[in-house]
């Protein structure tokens, strides 16, 4: 039987202070949150300031980053993002109840070649979000030095 890493509350709790440390060090209010390999949130935290409904958009992030194993971005980067009009997975985005994101923000969560779970980020720009996620997977692959966390914006895996 194949063993693999199980993202926990206090691994999915390091890496949203590492993102809210980042966030913060840069000027913006970020919502993030954390799921489980399922999709399912194990922690969300949104900073004094962040748009309310920045709850929902970054747990769609990380639900979307951790069911498709890719970064949320990757769908409709020009020319073959799958979501792009035209292509073959155009419309997923109202998938899932419209819980399916497909814009900058959401990460794959990946130890050891495999996908643990997923983190999302709401409240700054693409770019700021992009940061501040790269900063969570960071700190995961400071925090488990005897596994290989894969620390990049664009994931697919």
């Amino acid at each position: 039987m194949r063993q693999s890493f199980k993202l926990e509350l206090a691994e999915a709790r390091h890496m949203i202070a590492a993102a809210i440390r980042k966030s913060a060090e840069i000027g913006v209010a970020e919502t993030v949150c954390v799921t489980d390999e399922g999709g399912y949130p194990l922690a969300l935290e949104r900073m004094d300031g962040a748009r309310v409904t920045g709850p929902q958009i970054a747990w769609n992030k990380a639900f979307t980053a951790a069911g498709h194993k890719r970064s949320t971005h990757l769908f409709n980067q020009p020319p073959n993002g799958p979501a792009l009009p035209g292509n073959e997975a155009f419309g997923i985005q109202w998938s899932f109840d419209g819980k399916f994101a497909v814009f900058v923000g959401g990460f794959p969560i990946v130890v050891d070649d495999e996908v643990v779970g997923g983190i999302g980020l709401s409240g700054g720009n693409g770019e700021q979000d992009t940061q501040c996620g790269v900063a969570a997977l960071q700190a995961l692959q400071e925090l488990l030095r005897g596994h290989r966390v894969l620390v990049a914006a664009d994931i697919k895996k």
